[in-house]
């Protein structure tokens, strides 16, 4: 289940997000009630969590 963090500090930034992403992006909203920006937030933090874990798994790999 997506959960969501509330009252944290942020910037605005633009983007160009392709339409079908878009519209998956607000399908998620609308299921689970909750804002796109939300969403985008939660995803962005999952690739890159998840991205940080590949690198340091290549770099362990070359020691």
């Amino acid at each position: 289940m997506l959960e969501f963090e509330r009252g944290f500090e942020s910037v605005n930034k633009t983007f160009r997000i392709p339409v079908h992403i878009v519209e998956k992006l607000e399908q998620l909203a609308g299921e689970y009630n909750t804002s796109v920006n939300k969403i985008v937030i939660q995803c962005l933090e999952y690739a890159l969590d998840n991205t940080a874990d590949i690198s340091n798994d290549e770099n362990q790999d070359k020691s």
